[in-house]
């Protein structure tokens, strides 16, 4: 059993400067612990893992409602698109996240916590090649809750 890496990170419902392409690369390459605690930071571990050990690897972005799940997943697909130089597919991220409507357009609700509350989970999958670039992803949900439908 390999334990991960844990993260706390709190939604400010506002947007911060600290997830512009400046800051992606700030992270990029760096050992955890030598930068603040960061998304990027997690990523970065995960993408480096990933292609030192040539090992499958899991961020498991976990919270209550309007925590900002989705847009923590949303920053660490962004960070594997720069890091992963993925010119021609750098749009990927963007092809994933414009299926996300879609997928919530059944099954969100109002909450006191937020207002578009998916009723749902989220499972991303992304593919990278051999030379650790973004050549696909793939979306799943799970665990529909229709009693809120």
């Amino acid at each position: 059993l390999v334990l991960g890496i844990i993260l706390v990170a709190i939604n400010p419902y506002k947007q911060l400067p600290i997830y512009g392409d400046a800051i992606i690369h700030a992270y990029s390459g760096q050992n955890m612990g030598d930068m603040d605690p960061h998304i990027f930071a997690v990523a970065e571990e995960a993408y480096k893992q990933m292609a030192r050990n040539n090992k499958n690897q899991s961020i498991i972005v976990s919270g209550e409602s309007g925590a900002g799940k989705t847009v923590s997943a949303r920053y660490t697909m962004r960070y594997f698109a720069t890091v992963s130089k993925s010119s021609t597919n750098a749009h990927v991220e963007n092809k994933v996240l414009a299926s996300n409507p879609i997928t919530e357009a059944v099954g969100n609700a109002k909450t006191t916590r937020n207002d578009n509350s998916s009723r749902f989970g989220k499972y991303t999958e992304i593919s990278f090649d051999q030379r650790y670039q973004i050549i696909g992803a793939n979306m799943r949900t799970y665990l529909l809750e229709k009693s809120r439908v």
